[in-house]
C-alpha cells in the first residue's frame, strides 16, 4: 500500500505505490536532477509576464509582514483592475497557470542543501506573443518580458503535485506533448523557482529566510497544489516570532480546501496568539476595536477571556458592531452569522438576557432562539450542565463552556412570599481555591434582592488570632448610597460523606451600599486542612457554596 507520508496523487482514487519521500532519507532528495536532461522527460517554458511598473515580489523590499500585507493588497487590486486572464492555450503546446481544483497532500518532506542549478533564459519574440489564440486578453495586458527552460521530470512533479499529476496523465493528447508551458507574472517568479527546487529537493533555499519571502512561496505552492511545500512554509513560519500584524495576516490566507488543510496548524497558532495577547479586552478594549473582524472571532473564542461576566462579553460584542457595521441590516447579518456563536448566552445574567430579547440589533428570532437556549441550559442540573459541556464540539464554539470570569458565575432562586427570600448557588473548583493563597480573593457575579445587588466573595485570609491562612466567605451590597434595610443571611456548604448541605455561619445584617459581612473561617480549619487531598469540602474536585437571604421586615 501506499505510505502515508507519499506526495503521489490521484484525483480520483488513492493510489498504491511504494515510492514516498522522507526528510530524513536520501532517497526523497532528488535535488541532483533539478533542470539535468539526462533525468528529465520533458521540458518547461515559463512564460514570465510583464507586471505593472511597480510589479514585483511581494517580499522584494518587503522588511516586515506588515509590508508584505500592503504591497500584496495593492497588487491584488490592481489585478482586479487589469482583469487579465491566465489561461491560454497556444498552438502544440498545453499552458497552464495553476488555478485548478485544490488538493489535499502529505506531510511536508525534509533534506539536505540544494545545489545551484542554472537557469536557460530566452527573450520572447513579439511573435510568441501574438501567437496565443485567445482573444480575452485585454489591450493593456501586459506581454511576455522572458522565458525561462526547465528540463524536469515529470513523474517527480505529479508525485508532488496533483496539477501536475492531471496535467501528464490526462489522457489528452497534451499529456503526450514533450513541452509544457505555464505562465506566471513576473513577481511570481522567484517563489515559483523555490517551488520547483523543493519539489526536487524538499527544501529552501536562504532567500526564503524572512517571512515575506516565505510567504510569497506559500502562496505560489498553493497556486500549484503542492501542499508537502505549503506545511514546510506554514511550519517554518510558526517557528518565528508571531506579532499581531502577522497572526492577522495569517489568518487572512486564502481559504481553499489545500490551503485550510496545509496551513491549519499556522492558523490555529495564530488564533492561539491573539487570544493570549489580547485575553483582557478591558485593559486593550481601544486596540481590539480596530481588529478585523477574524482577529475578533479569534479572540473571543478562547476559555481564558478574562473578563467579568458573560454580560460584559456581550457589550462588547455590541459596541465593536456598531461601531464597524453602522447599517443595520449589516449589522444584524454579522451578528447573527459570526459575531452571536461567540457570546456564551448560557452564563449571561437573566437580567442581561432580558435585555437580548429587546436588543434591536438582533433579529428578533435568532435572539428568542439564543434566549431560550440560554434559559434551557441554566435550568438543567449540574451534572447535565457538566455534560452538555463536555459535548460542545468545538465547531459550536464552546457555547456551553464556562470562561475563567473574572466574577463567577452563580444560580439563583427567588421567592416573593411570605417573604423576599433567595437562595444563591456559587461553585468554586479547587484550582480556583488554590489560586488564592495567600491573600486573594473571588467575586461572585451580581444577583439581586428587594431591587438591590449583591455578590458574595470567597478570600484566603488570616483568622481573628492571625495565626494561620483559612478560608472565609462575605456577602456584600453593590449600591453606594443612602439605602439600607436589614437581611438575615446563611451560609452552607456541601460535605462528604453525605454530600449534602451543611449550614456553616448564619446571622443578620443591616445593609448600606458598598458594606459587606461575612465569616472569616467558614470551615473552622487551617487552610492546609481545607485544601488537602481528603478535604471534605471538594466533591469531584468542587467546593459547592450556598448563600440563603432574606429581608427582615
Amino acid at each position: 500500500m501506499r505510505d502515508i507520508n507519499s506526495d503521489l496523487f490521484d484525483p480520483g482514487t488513492v493510489m498504491e505505490s511504494d515510492f514516498s519521500c522522507r526528510a530524513s532519507s536520501s532517497d526523497g532528495d532528488f535535488g541532483f536532477a533539478f533542470n539535468d536532461s539526462n533525468f528529465s522527460d520533458r521540458t518547461l517554458r515559463i512564460e514570465i509576464m510583464g507586471d505593472s511598473a511597480e510589479a514585483r515580489p511581494d517580499s522584494e523590499g518587503c522588511t516586515s509582514i506588515a509590508d508584505w500585507a500592503r504591497h500584496r493588497k495593492r497588487r491584488r487590486e490592481d489585478i482586479k483592475k487589469d482583469n487579465v486572464i491566465d489561461l491560454t492555450v497556444l498552438p502544440e503546446e498545453q499552458i497552464l497557470n495553476g488555478n485548478q481544483p485544490d488538493m489535499d497532500d502529505c506531510a511536508p518532506c525534509e533534506n539536505q542543501d540544494e545545489e545551484a542549478v542554472a537557469m536557460v533564459e530566452e527573450c520572447a519574440s513579439g511573435d510568441e506573443a501574438a501567437n496565443s489564440n485567445d482573444s480575452s486578453w485585454s489591450m493593456d495586458c501586459s506581454t511576455v518580458v522572458r522565458v525561462k527552460t526547465l528540463h524536469i521530470s515529470s513523474p517527480i512533479l505529479a508525485a508532488k503535485s496533483p496539477f501536475f499529476y492531471k496535467l501528464f496523465s490526462n489522457g489528452m493528447k497534451e499529456s503526450e506533448e514533450r513541452h509544457v508551458t505555464i505562465r506566471i507574472n513576473a513577481s511570481e517568479e522567484a517563489a515559483l523557482m523555490e517551488l520547483l527546487n523543493f519539489m526536487y529537493s524538499n527544501t529552501l533555499s536562504s532567500f526564503t529566510s524572512t517571512a515575506p519571502a516565505l510567504l510569497d512561496v506559500l502562496m505560489a505552492a498553493d497556486k500549484f497544489e503542492v501542499a508537502s511545500c505549503m506545511r514546510y512554509c506554514s511550519r517554518l513560519l510558526r517557528n518565528m516570532p508571531m506579532t499581531p500584524e502577522s497572526a492577522l495576516l495569517y489568518l487572512d490566507l486564502p481559504s481553499s480546501v489545500l490551503m485550510a488543510d496545509a496551513v491549519q496548524p499556522l492558523t490555529d497558532a495564530a488564533k492561539q496568539y491573539l487570544a493570549n495577547r489580547y485575553k483582557d479586552i478591558t485593559k486593550f478594549q481601544e486596540e481590539i476595536m480596530a481588529l478585523p473582524l477574524a482577529g475578533i472571532e479569534a479572540i473571543l473564542s478562547g476559555d481564558d477571556l478574562q473578563v467579568a461576566s458573560e454580560d460584559a462579553v456581550y457589550d462588547f460584542v455590541l459596541k465593536y458592531a456598531r461601531t464597524h457595521y453602522p447599517k443595520l441590516e449589516d449589522r444584524r447579518e454579522v451578528l447573527g452569522a459570526r459575531l452571536a456563536r461567540l457570546i456564551r448566552f448560557p452564563y449571561m445574567t437573566c437580567r442581561k438576557l432580558k435585555k437580548v430579547l429587546t436588543c434591536n440589533d438582533f433579529d428578533h428570532e435568532v435572539a428568542s432562539k439564543l434566549v431560550l437556549e440560554a434559559l434551557f441550559f441554566k435550568a438543567e442540573a449540574p451534572h447535565r450542565q457538566r455534560s452538555l459541556a463536555a459535548e460542545d464540539p468545538a465547531s459550536m464554539n464552546r457555547r456551553f463552556v464556562e470562561r475563567a470570569y473574572k466574577y463567577r458565575p452563580v444560580k439563583v432562586v427567588d421567592f416573593e412570599l411570605p417573604r423576599q427570600h433567595c437562595v444563591v448557588y456559587l461553585d468554586l473548583k479547587r484550582e480556583e481555591c488554590s489560586n488564592l493563597f495567600p491573600s486573594g480573593r473571588v467575586y461572585s457575579q451580581a444577583f439581586h434582592l428587594g431591587g438591590q445587588g449583591f455578590f458574595l466573595s470567597a478570600h484566603c485570609n488570616m483568622d481573628q488570632q492571625s495565626s494561620f491562612h483559612c478560608f472565609g466567605l462575605f456577602l456584600g451590597m453593590q449600591e453606594k448610597g443612602s439605602v439600607s434595610f436589614a437581611v438575615d443571611y446563611e451560609f452552607a456548604a456541601r460535605s462528604r460523606p453525605t454530600e449534602e448541605f451543611v449550614s456553616k455561619y448564619k446571622g443578620n445584617y443591616k445593609f448600606t451600599g458598598g458594606k459587606a459581612v461575612g465569616y472569616r473561617n467558614l470551615f473552622a480549619i487551617p487552610w492546609t486542612s481545607f485544601m488537602a487531598e481528603d478535604s471534605l469540602y471538594f466533591i469531584n474536585g468542587v467546593l459547592h457554596l450556598r448563600a440563603e437571604l432574606t429581608i427582615r421586615r
